[in-house]
């Protein structure tokens, strides 16, 4: 694999003193409410620098809304957002100078080529067009996006766009990340290559504040979780933590005809707990061996025996049931 150069040469990334901070971000006790509705409920958490803050929930879980008001882009209720010992909104310019976001939507600029996105984007932060200019080379090369640096948004596939926005979000290098489902959208091969640039990033001292709905995009990035369901934190910690404080270590997916019917026979009692999703029942266990024993004498139905992971968790934890976006 071709090695990516860091797109801070000659020492322009990371200073020493943000290495050495121990938290750049902090949230205490955030609310947010529209009409009768409280979408936000006194959450707290924490991030430091090089870390990466996964926060999952389901759809209406508050994930958003709760980036937007790090972002200053929603007033908080109740509660206050220091970063970089600035307080959000009080001094919502000099923090943004210091964020790199990239957001759900695609908010690349049409008309303009993958450079010149970079270039006028660069300017909102006061960057003279020379510095600028000095780092498109980097960043490009960082996004796999060199040869297409004279393309327009429109010519590139959703990967190359992801991409292109991740190396916008770093012209100003910003010492903190925000990035709202990165990866919504994208094909498994797209999805590994944002995922080995984000690592990268993480290497380089980097601090990522991440949204997502894909679990082995957490398990992978993420140094810790923070779920949220309702507006509330139910859960946080490491995510190897969380699986072991909240699951048992063994399941097995069982499925195909009939399958259905186990959930109430006789095997239920090999397991600590049994759930059904669709035609697979799940059986939780702290020991596999004598399940598994019992299921030879069902040839007809197939097994998936593994460890408990943080799909298991997210769904304990929300619950199984789909949610309609809020």
């Amino acid at each position: 694999m071709k090695k990516v150069k860091d797109p801070w040469p000659l020492g322009c990334g990371l200073g020493h003193n943000q290495t050495m901070e121990t938290s750049i971000l902090s949230v205490q006790g955030l609310s947010k409410r529209y009409g009768n509705s409280t979408v936000v409920d006194d959450v707290s958490f924490e991030i430091a620098a090089g870390e990466c803050l996964g926060v999952i929930g389901p759809n209406g879980a508050g994930k958003t809304t709760t980036i937007r008001m790090c972002l200053g882009l929603s007033v908080p209720d109740a509660g206050s957002i220091t970063a970089f010992d600035l307080e959000m909104p009080r001094d919502a310019l000099a923090i943004k100078a210091q964020l790199g976001v990239v957001s759900q939507m695609d908010t690349l600029d049409p008309d303009f080529t993958c450079a010149e996105n970079l270039l006028v984007y660069g300017r909102y932060f006061r960057l003279k067009d020379a510095q600028i200019r000095a780092r498109i080379p980097e960043l490009l090369e960082f996004a796999s996006l060199t040869h297409k640096a004279n393309a327009k948004p429109g010519e590139l596939s959703g990967g190359m766009k992801r991409r292109l926005s991740l190396a916008r979000a770093l012209v100003n290098n910003p010492r903190l990340l925000l990035l709202d489902e990165p990866t919504t959208g994208l094909d498994p091969q797209a999805r590994h290559l944002m995922w080995e640039r984000l690592q990268l990033l993480l290497q380089q001292g980097k601090s990522i504040l991440l949204t997502t709905h894909f679990m082995d995009e957490a398990e992978r990035l993420c140094s810790r979780l923070l779920v949220l369901d309702h507006g509330k934190k139910i859960a946080e910690g490491r995510p190897r933590d969380l699986i072991a404080q909240h699951l048992e270590p063994d399941v097995v997916e069982v499925y195909g005809n009939g399958a259905q019917t186990l959930q109430d026979g006789p095997l239920k009692a090999l397991a600590a707990r049994v759930e059904v999703s669709g035609e697979t029942v799940f059986f939780y266990t702290q020991d596999a061996e004598p399940l598994l024993k019992a299921l030879s004498a069902y040839p007809q139905l197939r097994t998936l025996h593994r460890p408990a992971n943080l799909e298991d968790l997210f769904l304990k934890l929300t619950g199984r049931q789909i949610r309609e976006d809020a």
